[in-house]
């Protein structure tokens, strides 16, 4: 796990005291609710074939995130297919350029 920042501390901190309040409406909720809901069902199965150096990597990458590694996978398929995932430009490299370009989370 990462070395929380001054300002992820702060938050942390207000949290555990109870300090912070939800500003979310009653209908808000329950939009995001349905949405989480409608998200979260897997009713089809795939297989895919990766290298081994890929699937270490997605499982590293995974374990660090604390998340098992296909629902890693589930996720970054998810954030493409809705348009959320975004490339972003490595230095030295040109987008989508080798191994090292590396999508927003």
């Amino acid at each position: 796990m990462t070395e929380l920042d001054a300002h992820e501390k702060d938050v942390l901190d207000a949290f555990e005291r109870g300090a912070l309040v939800s500003v979310a409406t009653k209908d808000e909720l329950a939009r995001l609710r349905a949405a989480a809901r409608a998200t979260a069902i897997k009713d089809r199965r795939v297989n895919i074939r990766l290298s081994s150096g890929d699937l270490s990597d997605i499982q590293a990458r995974a374990l660090e995130e604390g998340v098992p590694y296909q629902t890693l996978i589930a996720s970054v398929l998810h954030k493409y297919v809705t348009g959320r995932l975004i490339e972003r430009e490595t230095q030295g490299r040109e987008p989508g350029a080798g191994r090292s370009t590396r999508a927003k989370r």
